[in-house]
């Protein structure tokens, strides 16, 4: 039985999320919000949202970023305004998947109020661990371009044990990097230490940012604040992965003279085909997991 697949809206990942979904097989892909791209690019339908039956649809993919609180959707390749409102979704089908990166109270109650299933891809565990390796590659990418040293030998403090803190540890540490990181439980501590890393409890991390050379906090609350920031050498610097609005005290920072950056989305910006492959390759298994079923 064939499927109809919309995809209304994305950034530069979606062309190689939209490439790997041609190839599945009893699959029609439906764009939009992909107008300034040429047809022989796809060689899929593209077509405006008012043209688009969605109750004919089985799976609607949106951006990353899903919608905003009054339902628009995020463009990149048009520029054309495209808002799905909640009687949009109630034409849905009951059996219509919905995938976003991220949600929010609308786009959850829209989906909700319309009886569907919504899947917001960047809170499952395999693609935060998937994009756990761009989101390193892409710290290591800003710390060569924000420091004058190697980063063999530097001192680097990682806050958070999580599935991109983990990464990010790992991969400077085998840099040669002198690895620290901290954690709030006991048996991430423990872990960490296992691995050969110097293990921090959360509560001390001001106690430790003295000879530090890259501070990469992962947590997205307010971990590294003004105790930790006045003990940081002139020369660190701060990059902070957690989602906005980080959990740095930035103006503190600033005052300092300390070089403090918020690196949100990396692996859509450092490796956007490798992120688009791993948000195909989840939606594949979750379509096959339901055609099977």
């Amino acid at each position: 039985m064939n499927q109809l697949i919309a995809v209304i809206g994305g950034d530069a990942r979606y062309l190689e999320l939209i490439r790997q979904l041609k190839n599945l097989s009893d699959t029609t892909i439906i764009l939009v919000g992909f107008d300034k791209l040429e047809q022989g690019f796809t060689e899929l339908n593209q077509v405006d949202l008012e043209e688009l039956d969605q109750s004919k649809l089985d799976a609607i993919i949106l951006p990353i970023t899903g919608t905003d609180m009054d339902g628009n959707i995020e463009t990149v390749f048009s520029d054309k305004v495209a808002n799905l409102n909640k009687e949009w979704f109630k034409k849905l089908k009951k059996s219509t998947m919905i995938f976003t990166g991220i949600t929010n109270d609308y786009l959850s109650s829209a989906a909700s109020e319309a009886g569907t299933r919504l899947i917001s891809l960047l809170d499952r565990d395999d693609v935060a661990i998937y994009n756990s390796i761009p989101t390193a590659e892409g710290t290591i990418m800003m710390a060569f371009e924000q420091t004058d040293h190697t980063i063999h030998s530097s001192q680097v403090i990682v806050t958070g044990f999580g599935r991109v803190g983990n990464t990010v540890a790992n991969k400077f540490s085998a840099l040669g990097a002198n690895v620290s990181v901290c954690a709030r439980s006991i048996r991430d501590l423990a872990r960490i230490t296992e691995m050969g890393l110097h293990a921090i409890p959360l509560e001390k991390l001001s106690e430790y940012t003295y000879n530090c050379d890259v501070l990469i906090n992962t947590i997205p609350a307010p971990i590294v604040t003004k105790e930790a920031i006045q003990n940081l050498p002139t020369n660190g610097i701060i990059i902070d992965l957690a989602s906005k609005p980080g959990g740095t005290d930035f103006a503190y920072a600033k005052k300092r003279g300390i070089k403090a950056i918020l690196a949100r989305s990396l692996p859509g910006i450092v490796a956007p085909r490798t992120a688009g492959k791993i948000l195909a390759d989840v939606i594949t298994q979750i379509l096959e997991e339901k055609r099977e079923s």
